[in-house]
């Protein structure tokens, strides 16, 4: 392999360092990247040309150069692929021995399976003294992965390349880069999450708050079905669970999973249970099916769902998976549903046969035809009908958003079929209901690669001029498909999916965060912070579709103006093209964090501010001082608070004044 320039030019060139207006970035000596480019493009890393960049990647056979030592203690992060007599400069040396390597472990889960599609014969490498070994091998515990701190800078070796794309043998090295001084340029606080308290019933909930926060969660979707029912004991919970969430600036919707309700409707109302086409109650995996082609059932259902809406203080409604089961259709009675006695009749009366039949003597493909056909049409009809019935409560509760998750059924037809989901039929409603079209992953395509998220988005492209309301849904769960290195994504894989499917819609979704494992948490954030950035002297100019956090020490000034959206890590910037640069002096009274859309803001004096802002739902801003006085759209308003320094702003686009002592 070729280097890009010579070593003695790279040596003579200073480190920059990712501080103030100078972007961390990476570069990879050999024309050769490999996966390089695509592992750090995941966490929103950029490249650059060798003389500038503080990453440098040295891939196996890369010659030594004693200058090497004196630009990691100047700050450089290196990273050594394999075997090359710079490894062995900085101590990473093959021994006599080799191993033959199918599985591993990481300190950073270390009880994770981790199995390699292909094995590889290694050598087993000599380390330096104080090298820290990241991964080794799960029997022999041959060191894969290791790194260790020279001065201002640090040393990354791995043993092999990191794979095709760059995940399937080390999936935590942005991990073991992040503990060697590595920190990615933008974060997101952008991402919406599920939530289902089965799995944190004895939770901290401020400690979970605070940690949704940090990982960039701007709403938290709750499992409503649990608190269908008034219950003392479980309303408490979600209320604190909801003031916790308000005073870290999180939105809470309520998630709704109809037919499901609620184990105690399922039990108390058995005329009301859908039948699959074996005729039996549609008790299918967790979810409990009921009619609600029955009018009866449905007006209960309704007057239960506002009752739930005006009991807890919400932000908004997720209407999702409103469709029939199940992902193997008609070719599984057991599971195939609505086969209640209405909607056989519906559909008698209307094309002159029972469809119970096409589980008995009529299978021929014109008469499934007509009755798939039928249920995706009542799918869609269904789906409308709880749309209004949601925005009945929207004129009591204004500040509610209104999002329909959807299993995606473009990428993979079949599910149009197997479920009765048909996104183009409702494509329409966006013209003429106000909500988010949260586009779920289905299961059958959750072995395809971090890519496939454009082409789900050129799918739904043509389908609608809203595509600011288009939003993605990632199930980071384990996977039913044969997968490597991990059954569940993780580390690089999830930082990938994440990236890419941020880059191709206007909001991303996980399922469920309490799947995501503990090693990334911290690194989420910046793989969904989606931006270019150029650098030139103190200045950074970035560009973001949907605004963007930078990682910013001290106060700035954007486009010429002191800047008043920032914490102490970060500077909150708005969708659009903006320059950065340092300022003399800071904001007194800022925006720590805000959960709408952020459209223009400047500081009014030490103890003003001035922003404007677009929202679904009511927004969220966490100030840094209690304010005294706000304007909204010129008009004051007494400050609503959920905490000190927490304001609730109402839905819809506005203009904002906010004054503290």
């Amino acid at each position: 392999m070729r280097l890009h320039a010579s070593l003695a030019l790279l040596m003579a060139l200073p480190v920059r360092l990712a501080t103030g207006a100078e972007l961390p970035s990476f570069a990879v000596l050999t024309q050769d990247p490999g996966a390089w480019p695509e592992i750090f493009a995941s966490v929103g890393i950029p490249a650059r040309p060798p003389s500038t960049a503080c990453i440098l990647v040295a891939r196996s056979g890369t010659p030594a150069s004693a200058e090497w030592a004196g630009r990691v203690e100047r700050g450089a992060i290196l990273i050594l692929e394999g075997e090359s007599s710079l490894a062995g400069l900085f101590g990473f040396r093959p021994g006599t021995e080799s191993v033959r390597v199918t599985s591993l472990t990481d300190v950073a889960r270390p009880m994770l399976p981790i199995v390699w599609e292909q094995g590889l014969e290694l050598p087993v490498f000599e380390l330096p003294e104080g090298a820290k070994v990241f991964a080794r091998e799960r029997w022999t515990g041959a060191p894969l992965t290791a790194g260790l701190r020279r001065g201002s800078g640090a040393v990354l070796w791995v043993a092999a390349p990191p794979g095709e794309h760059g995940y399937e043998r080390f999936p935590y090295l942005l991990d073991a880069l992040l503990a060697l001084g590595m920190e990615p340029p933008f974060r997101s606080a952008r991402t919406w999450a599920f939530f289902d308290s089965s799995y944190r019933l004895r939770a901290d909930l401020d400690y979970f708050a605070a940690r949704w926060r940090n990982a960039g969660i701007a709403a938290l979707h709750v499992a409503a079905w649990h608190f269908f029912e008034p219950d003392p004991r479980n309303d408490a919970y979600l209320k604190k669970l909801i003031e916790a969430c308000h005073r870290e600036g999180i939105q809470v919707y309520a998630w709704l999973e109809l037919p499901h309700v609620s184990e105690k409707f399922w039990d108390d109302h058995p005329a009301w249970r859908e039948k699959t086409a074996v005729l039996q109650d549609a008790q299918l995996d967790w979810r409990k099916l009921m009619n609600l082609n029955d009018p009866d059932c449905f007006r209960a259902v309704a007057a239960g769902v506002q009752q739930l809406l005006g009991r807890f203080d919400w932000d908004g409604v997720n209407l999702a998976e409103l469709y029939f089961e199940s992902l193997e259709g008609i070719d599984n009675p057991s599971r195939f549903t609505p086969m209640n006695d209405r909607v056989r009749a519906a559909f008698r009366s209307q094309s002159g046969f029972d469809p119970i039949e096409l589980f008995d003597r009529r299978k021929d493909a014109a008469s499934r035809k007509l009755f798939l056909d039928f249920r995706r049409d009542l799918a869609a009809r269904m789906e409308e009908e709880w749309l209004g019935e949601i925005e009945k409560a929207k004129r009591q509760r204004p500040q509610l958003d209104l999002v329909l998750t959807h299993v995606d059924d473009r990428l993979d037809p079949h599910i149009r079929e197997a479920i009765g989901s048909d996104a183009a039929k409702l494509m329409p409603l966006l013209e003429k209901h106000n909500f988010t079209f949260l586009i779920e992953d289905p299961a059958t395509l959750w072995n395809l690669g971090a890519r496939r998220y454009l082409d789900i988005a050129a799918r739904y492209r043509p389908l609608t001029t809203h595509q600011e309301r288009l939003a993605i849904d990632l199930n980071v769960v384990e996977r039913y498909q044969d997968v490597y290195p991990t059954k569940q994504p993780t580390g690089t894989e999830l930082f990938q999916t994440v990236h890419q499917a941020a880059e191709s819609f206007a909001r991303v979704t996980l399922y469920f965060e309490s799947s995501l494992l503990q090693p990334d948490w911290r690194l989420l954030p910046a793989a969904a912070g989606v931006a270019r950035a150029e650098s030139a002297g103190r200045a950074v100019t970035v560009e973001s579709a949907s605004g963007v956090g930078m990682v910013w020490k001290g106060s700035a000034m954007v486009d010429g103006q002191l800047w008043p959206a920032f914490d102490q890590d970060v500077v909150w910037l708005p969708a659009g093209k903006h320059t950065v640069e340092p300022a003399r002096h800071g904001a007194g009274l800022h925006l720590v964090r805000f959960n709408g859309d952020l459209r223009t803001a400047r500081v009014i004096g030490a103890s003003e501010l001035r922003f404007s802002y677009q929202s679904g739902g009511r927004a969220l801003a966490i100030l840094s001082r209690t304010p005294v006085r706000i304007e909204i759209d010129g008009t004051r308003q007494p400050p609503l608070l959920a905490g000190r320094v927490t304001v609730f702003l109402p839905a819809g686009q506005h203009a904002v004044t906010i004054a503290s002592r």
